[in-house]
């Protein structure tokens, strides 16, 4: 792609949009900017051939898409700042920040801009993210090129802003509430004769290879569960075992519990 991009923010979100799209080869890394205050931290993405600066108004002169990379309470200035720099009819603008809506960078830089917010969680470090998506005056190869770009990340799913707030919760939250799961699981393992690292490794590839039956096969979890599921056998015993202690349950009024936390401090 020849589209250049200015990443403003290469902090470990910043910078990992970064290294996933050299490594996909959707960006030369010379059609890439990110800027931080402290470039020193950026020395292994300059190794790379990715244009470092700590000054946004450069950084954004030449690009066409400028990623917002920075914390929440970050963006007004630095948008105030690149105010009469940036165009609309030259630039577009995609948000990943959290608890940022597309009508607060409206009130900023006003209508007529194309945005897009975007949702990934900590698995774009390794181009394994679920992202989601939403966008404001964007037409339909802007729309491509987004998509594009963090499916180079992941997998995208493309969501109503309103349904901003859940996507937080089940995608980004629901990373740890994966490794919590993992955790235990690993726990467990090593309650019933493993070692801690052959624990890890089961536990961690089991629960990806039923994640790609789903994401594959396109199949409902509990189809999947009844193909292990024999009349009494050990998986079902170990299964309602866990629903008498409320495993279901807890699980789902853990990610309500995080929505309304969200959406009550937001």
């Amino acid at each position: 792609m020849n589209d250049k991009i200015t990443i403003i923010g290469g902090g470990n979100l910043g910078s990992a949009i970064a290294e996933g799209l050299i490594n996909s080869k959707f960006s030369k890394p010379e059609h890439i900017t990110v800027t931080k205050r402290n470039i020193n931290t950026l020395s292994a993405l300059e190794e790379r051939g990715v244009i470092v600066s700590n000054n946004n108004i450069e950084a954004v002169e030449y690009a066409k898409w400028i990623i917002l990379a920075v914390k929440p309470f970050q963006v007004k200035d630095i948008l105030l700042q690149l105010k009469k720099t940036i165009k609309p009819d030259k630039h577009q603008i995609i948000s990943v920040m959290t608890g940022v809506w597309i009508r607060d960078l409206q009130e900023i830089l006003g209508n007529e801009f194309t945005f897009f917010r975007a949702m990934p969680n900590t698995a774009i470090a390794i181009q394994q993210s679920i992202t989601c998506i939403c966008s404001s005056n964007a037409n339909v190869k802007q729309t491509k090129f987004v998509a594009d770009l963090f499916s180079n990340l992941g997998k995208v799913v493309f969501i109503e802003e309103k349904l901003m707030d859940a996507a937080t919760v089940l995608g980004a939250c629901g990373t740890a509430y994966a490794m919590r799961y993992i955790r235990a699981n690993i726990q467990g393992g090593i309650e019933i004769g493993f070692d801690a690292t052959t624990a890890s490794i089961i536990a961690a590839q089991t629960v990806k290879g039923a994640a790609e039956l789903l994401l594959t096969k396109h199949t409902h979890p509990e189809q999947e569960i009844d193909k292990v599921t024999t009349p009494k056998g050990c998986t079902i015993a170990g299964l309602n075992e866990m629903e008498h202690q409320g495993f279901s349950s807890s699980l789902i009024k853990g990610v309500v519990t995080s929505y309304k936390k969200i959406v009550n401090d937001m």
